[in-house]
């Protein structure tokens, strides 16, 4: 639940969520005249500002906290008063780094996490910016206001892989637009640094009016030295979620950037970091947050953020300081602390109510002051989105696979390191090795095509398709063409997915029915699958952790050291094509 924003000499600020008769009728129960919705009676909470815990009571107003403090109301009628003596609230958990388009979408998303206390999402624009044209996006993100977890968004500048039509995709007035939007809260996730320190100044130019906005920028910056990372901060950047030891958590802290811990499927890395973390002895966490960068489904299990705060606490971080890491601190940051962040008056009502000040995970959960989980048990079912109103609907390809499409010339191959770092490698032999398989990436409208070997992905997989994939065009991996085209083909016929396929028979299959790219179905079901599909692919040779992200990354330059993109095979370290697309 979203307000608007307001620019006033420079300065952004939220211009309420709420109207003058909603902030009389508030008033109006402080007054005793009108009673609250619901108060929370005897309950000890976290105030993040002053690091401490108190007792009293908090009256809610529908969807907005209004009183926090030693009083109870004179007006009780009609309302819900919940004994909280020897239980504890928390402030809705954070998630300032979400990609919510990993197999899940934002909405099943948001519905599991909110059961684990995480009621806020800052998500990728990514997939919204390549899918749909400017004025759907707006519209699908708009319409997420009516939900009670609260969505915001950060603005790419660029598609972190390489586009045929890039420009046109990412133009001057289509970052402005976003940047713009009351709902885009950051600029970022900044993967074309590299670009921006070469002098491309259309990027600087963006990232500049972003600051104007007076929103922050977030880098994407593995490995970044201290003085990349201080040419990077002159130019507009203030967080980064890319620390992967203890002194890269510490440069960043020393030149005053904002530090998003990583806790995810692809770099589980909290436990070491806060290990590491203890040589520097830090006398402030103030700058600190946690994220779980967009993990793939399966990983989601043993919880959310609540997850991230747990860990914290074993780890010996004061409790106080663990749960501002998952909520104040990244309000602060993204400048919604007026609304989010504090059990304060003024603050939308998302509130954890814990047993235990150790155990993060909530026995109770308020979503903009609805309940959404209530004594460990869910109050809300999963309600379907009308996602047709917005043009997401089933993929729908008009067009064939031919066994000609396999043909290509080119010598250069992938040969896969891990789940995501791809090596160039010159191969000889025109019959396939034990550990290769072709690879193409075909444009989804049928209109060009790039093919190549992949080294290292599996040796048994006899055809695998995905219309899942960073640039929204389909993958196609396999040791034999014509299971290959099988694969598609059920595709295809099921309006986008994941299928896999063995030499005589179609083995597995994950309709992805919005847009080819993404499920409705609940994340819960989605994390089987998540898991099935792993156990079958390593049962045909792959060796890896995660094959999701493998299909996600397959084209994302920001990653060593060559990718399939939809403009051809891309040295990422010379910045060249090394061989471009052939027309279909």
């Amino acid at each position: 639940m979203v307000g608007y924003r307001k620019r006033d000499e420079g300065r952004t600020f939220f211009m309420f969520h709420w109207d003058v008769e909603q902030i009389r009728k508030q008033i109006n129960v402080i007054k005793g005249k009108e009673n609250p919705s619901k108060v929370l009676k005897n309950v000890t909470y976290l105030n993040g500002p002053l690091k401490k815990w108190l007792s009293g009571h908090i009256w809610i107003s529908e969807n907005r906290i209004i009183y926090v403090g030693e009083e109870l109301p004179e007006n009780l009628e009609n309302t819900e008063v919940v004994d909280c003596t020897g239980q504890f609230a928390v402030p809705g958990y954070i998630e300032p780094h979400a990609h919510p388009f990993q197999l899940y979408n934002p909405l099943t998303l948001a519905h599991y996490a909110s059961l684990r206390g995480t009621t806020t999402l800052v998500s990728d624009n990514l997939l919204l910016s390549i899918l749909f044209n400017k004025q759907q996006a707006f519209s699908f993100i708009n319409a997420l206001d009516k939900e009670v977890s609260s969505f915001y968004w950060w603005a790419r500048y660029d598609s972190q892989t390489v586009l045929q039509n890039e420009r046109q995709t990412y133009t001057k007035e289509t970052l402005k637009a976003w940047t713009d939007h009351p709902n885009v809260l950051q600029g970022g996730e900044l993967t074309g640094w590299p670009k921006v320190l070469a002098g491309e100044d259309e990027l600087v130019k963006a990232m500049i009016e972003t600051r104007k906005n007076n929103k922050p920028i977030e880098g994407h910056l593995p490995a970044a030295s201290a003085k990349t990372l201080t040419q990077l901060a002159l130019l507009g950047v203030t967080s980064d979620h890319e620390s992967m030891t203890g002194k890269d958590v510490f440069e960043r802290l020393r030149l005053g950037y904002n530090v998003a811990l990583r806790y995810s499927s692809i770099r589980p890395d909290l436990p070491a970091l806060l290990e590491e973390m203890k040589e520097y002895d830090l006398a402030s966490y103030d700058k600190i947050m946690f994220t779980t960068d967009g993990s793939t489904p399966a990983f989601y299990e043993q919880g959310v953020i609540d997850k991230m705060i747990s860990i914290a606490l074993e780890n010996g971080i004061p409790s106080e300081e663990a749960y501002n890491m998952a909520s104040y601190n990244a309000a602060r940051h993204l400048r919604i602390d007026d609304v989010h962040g504090i059990i304060a008056p003024g603050q939308i009502a998302h509130i954890n109510i814990l047993s235990d000040i150790n155990n993060p995970t909530p026995i109770a959960v308020l979503a903009s002051g609805e309940w959404v989980l209530r004594n460990k048990e869910a109050c809300m079912e999963e309600k379907p989105f009308p996602w047709a109103d917005f043009d997401v609907e089933k993929l729908n390809i008009s067009w064939e696979l031919k066994e000609a499409d396999f043909q290509f010339e080119t010598k250069t191959g992938l040969k896969m390191l891990n789940s995501v770092i791809i090596k160039p490698y010159e191969r000889e032999e025109e019959a396939l090795a034990e550990d290769e398989s072709y690879v193409m990436l075909i444009d989804r409208n049928g209109k060009w095509r790039v093919n190549t070997i992949l080294k290292g992905f599996a040796t048994n997989v006899c055809g695998f398709v995905s219309s899942y994939s960073n640039s929204g065009d389909i993958i196609l991996i396999g040791r034999n063409k014509n299971r290959m085209i099988a694969a598609f083909n059920r595709m295809k016929q099921i309006g986008g997915g994941i299928v896999l396929s063995d030499n005589e028979e179609l083995v597995y299959e994950l309709p992805l029915p919005l847009a080819g790219a993404f499920s409705d179905m609940p994340l819960v079901w989605l994390a089987k699958e998540n898991t099935k599909l792993k156990e079958m692919l390593q049962e045909r040779g792959y060796r890896f952790e995660d094959p999701v992200y493998t299909l996600l990354f397959l084209s994302s330059i920001h990653l060593p050291y060559i990718r399939v993109t939809p403009a051809g095979i891309y040295n990422v370290m010379q910045k060249s094509i090394l061989n471009p697309f052939e027309v279909r």
